[in-house]
């Protein structure tokens, strides 16, 4: 048996039905689903995930990542994403899971090997596909069967969460995953930014106060922050917004109007301009074709791996 094949026993075992399950290792989520999905926007966190079976693409701004079992993905800073399971059936579901990745963690570990970084007067792209190596693939695999053994979970899962995070270092993308935790990198300071905007992501955009913050100058702080998330600051917030104001009308049964507020809108009808732009329909018809199509549980949509 493959250890795909494993890795889907698994995934099946703990996620009953479809959409997220999260495992007795707070760090870590399943998913499962039986069909192709529709498009959805998210905020994938700095994360791990790979796929046991099925295939998904994920669109960062105009940027289009596709990946399946073999291959991993990392989001290396709170990104505003679009994603969609493209490969799955009732006979061959989609199963995939995912790791919060830890700066700390991968900080400890950078200071104890030897990790060509290079230079980091430039940034990279904060999503990123890559082959899995065994090793890796190894390290998820006893992590994801810990959630058999509960008893354990408290003395093993730390070593081998730490066990996964160092795989990744060592492998082909090893320096752009460092720069989650090196402080003083570009990528960090981008980070620490878009978590404060993500925060407070009602607030009016300012990028000069934001690149102070960051210590760069406006002209600089834009460029990084577009080669980390392939958007604009404005850009950024804009996704941002829209996509929290539809968790919240599909999640928390807001109305438009009142999502529109709590998410930093003054004018109830730019939001809802923009957000057809953005999601093809006005807020209320999306949400309810949205709802229609899952039975009324808009949970599994606003969170998806």
């Amino acid at each position: 048996m493959s250890v795909f094949e494993e890795m889907s026993e698994l995934i099946d075992k703990y996620c009953e039905g479809e959409g997220v399950a999260q495992t007795p290792v707070s760090a870590m989520h399943l998913y499962r689903a039986t069909g192709p999905s529709m498009k959805v926007p998210t905020i994938y966190k700095p994360c791990l995930c790979i796929i046991a079976s099925g295939a998904k693409e994920v669109t960062l701004g105009e940027a289009v990542f596709s990946y399946a079992p073999g291959k991993y993905l990392v989001a290396s800073v709170d990104l505003p994403i679009v994603g969609c399971v493209t490969n799955a059936s009732a006979a061959l579901p989609y199963r995939s899971l995912s790791i919060e990745l830890d700066g700390q963690m991968l900080s400890d570990l950078v200071t104890q090997i030897d990790l060509q970084i290079g230079s980091t007067s430039e940034s990279d792209c904060g999503l990123h596909v890559d082959d899995a190596s065994d090793t890796l693939l190894d390290a998820v695999m006893r992590l994801l069967s810990l959630c058999d053994q509960k008893d354990d979970i408290s003395v093993m899962a730390p070593m081998l969460l730490r066990e996964v995070h160092y795989r990744l270092l060592r492998g082909l993308q090893g320096a752009r995953i460092a720069q989650i935790g090196m402080g003083g990198s570009n990528m960090q300071r981008i980070s620490k930014i878009i978590r404060l905007m993500k925060d407070d992501f009602a607030a009016p955009l300012r990028v000069d106060d934001l690149a102070a913050q960051a210590n760069m100058s406006p002209s600089s702080f834009h460029h990084h922050f577009k080669q980390v998330t392939s958007m604009s600051p404005l850009q950024y917030q804009k996704r941002l917004r829209l996509t929290m104001a539809r968790q919240m009308m599909l999640t928390e049964m807001k109305d438009a109007a009142t999502a529109a507020y709590e998410v930093g809108y003054e004018s109830a009808s730019q939001f809802s301009r923009e957000y057809a732009r953005m999601f093809g329909a006005p807020p209320m018809r999306d949400v309810s074709a949205i709802l229609g199509r899952l039975g009324g549980d808009g949970t599994a949509a606003a969170n998806a791996y």
